[in-house]
């Protein structure tokens, strides 16, 4: 048995706000109009069998008193440290995840408290048993609208989940990866719907442009990477300022342009082509090449 409180010990119980979860040495005096409660040992020192029994004394207690009040604040927050053991086992199912686990115990405890205020102690249902979804719920909701690294809806959020899901039990009964159509059929959705919730997971997590590749990658990182000069820019500026030019131009220079530069053709095949010699063709091409050039050097 858990040792018991003496009377100098009893005196440093709680007295605090409705929101204060402070350790029992933090606080001040115990609240009077408590008379009958059992007395309690450091919570460090309180089992799960203990801390269930004074858990049950302390939520009848509580069906007696009036919200708002001092005594209602200390057992209220009594139940509290007794049962943050519920929070921590259920954190510890996320020890994995890139958060740090004091924050989700803190989240953790917001499902705790609202567990606490929900409670009906005279349904005859275990604490624990009503507790452990509303704290693990607080904790799925923290990573679904903290962790994703771009904001997407809700309703894709969701259908991510889903998608997960469906794509695991499809995995293990099909030996393979489930299609689009697959999914989509699982769901009751379209195809369209799954493929928008696969795009959307892209969104989840961001890699880092510094990150440093892994030592079997010969590439570096990924700022080196996608920036770049894209050459054909300007040959892009140099075609768009030609257009006009070229469109000032006679109709067969045009057609000397077009079967050179388009049609890939040599000069005796331009001359065949036009009935002149392969002379006249270079002598016109040259000519027309000439003014197209000082038209760019005009413009710029």
């Amino acid at each position: 048995m858990s040792p018991r409180l003496d009377e100098s010990q009893a005196d440093t119980s709680i007295k605090q706000d409705p929101q204060d979860i402070r350790p029992p040495h933090a606080r001040s005096h115990e609240p009077e109009g408590l008379e009958g409660l059992p007395e309690i040992p450091p919570f460090t020192e309180v089992g799960p069998v203990d801390a269930r029994a004074l858990s049950k004394t302390l939520f009848a207690r509580l069906d007696a008193l009036e919200e708002g009040t001092h005594e209602y604040a200390y057992v209220r927050n009594t139940l509290v440290e007794l049962n943050l053991a519920l929070v921590k086992f259920a954190a510890s199912r996320f020890r994995s995840r890139s958060e740090p686990m004091e924050d989700i115990i803190q989240v953790g405890t917001i499902g705790l408290i609202k567990a606490i205020d929900r409670f009906e102690f005279d349904r005859g249902v275990e604490f624990p048993t009503f507790a452990m979804p509303t704290i693990v719920g607080e904790i799925k909701r923290f990573f679904r609208d903290t962790s994703w690294s771009v904001r997407v809806p809700r309703r894709l959020q969701e259908l991510r989940l889903d998608l997960a899901k469906a794509g695991d039990e499809l995995a293990q009964q099909l030996d393979r990866s489930a299609t689009v159509g697959e999914l989509a059929e699982r769901l009751g959705i379209t195809k369209e719907e799954v493929v928008e919730g696969m795009a959307a997971s892209n969104a989840y997590t961001a890699s880092s442009l510094d990150a440093q590749p892994e030592e079997d990658d010969s590439e570096g990182a990924l700022t080196d990477r996608i920036g770049y000069d894209d050459h054909d820019l300007e040959g892009v500026e140099y075609v768009e300022s030609l257009k006009p030019l070229i469109a000032e131009l006679p109709a067969r220079d045009r057609k000397i342009l077009s079967l050179r530069f388009v049609a890939n053709m040599t000069q005796s095949e331009i001359g065949e082509e036009l009935g002149i010699s392969q002379m006249h063709v270079s002598r016109l091409l040259s000519r027309t090449l000439r003014k197209l050039r000082k038209g760019l050097t005009l413009e710029e």
